[in-house]
């Protein structure tokens, strides 16, 4: 792998410097919108944007170029996750299911479920908000699922960024997809933050 390169910050206002952070967000989001097309490979997308983005929040020199490489690392174990997590997708409907055949205890498994699932998202998401090449992803989301439960202030963030991309796609279905990468800046600074405590 190539060694990554620090460039030095521009002189430019706080204002231009944070608005493109969020472009780089919104361009991050396409990327990993176009590397979650093979459908089991959204973990590897999440691991190379989150990447991706530290690198520009680090002011560290990268682009798709660095992201290809990060995602297709990654995908040698994520690949694996993204079939798990929707295995978890199928469980989840099944219980829905169940709970509008009005099959008894069914809403109780169902709500279980959904908010397994949205856990399950949550902790994906800060798992590959802290991946490197080389890291388990067995380890990487254990780790993420204690801090998931541990930190709920932090898993709640996560929770508000994912309904944003939820709610945006619901709106106009083509804002879904820039707005990924802000979900992945949002699971980078849920970390951060959780680091410092």
């Amino acid at each position: 792998m190539a060694t990554e390169t620090r460039v030095k910050p521009r002189k430019e206002s706080v204002f231009a410097e944070r608005f493109a952070v969020f472009a780089e967000c919104l361009l991050t989001g396409v990327w990993i919108a176009v590397a979650c097309l093979g459908v089991v490979t959204y973990p590897a997308a999440l691991a190379a944007g989150s990447r991706h983005l530290a690198r520009r929040t680090g002011h560290v020199d990268g682009g798709l170029r660095e992201f290809v490489q990060d995602f297709r690392t990654a995908l040698r174990g994520g690949w694996a996750v993204g079939l798990a997590g929707w295995a978890a997708v199928v469980a989840v409907w099944i219980d829905v299911w169940a709970v509008r055949a009005g099959l008894p205890g069914g809403p109780l498994i169902g709500a279980i479920g959904v908010f397994a699932l949205i856990g399950a998202a949550v902790a994906l998401l800060r798992a590959a908000a802290v991946w490197t090449p080389g890291a388990s992803w067995r380890a990487l989301l254990a780790d993420a699922g204690r801090r998931t439960v541990l930190d709920p202030a932090g898993s709640f963030l996560v929770v508000a960024g994912l309904a944003v991309v939820v709610m945006s796609a619901w709106f106009i279905a083509p804002l879904g997809v820039p707005v990924l990468g802000a979900v992945v800046a949002a699971s980078l600074a849920v970390e951060e933050r959780y680091r410092r405590r």
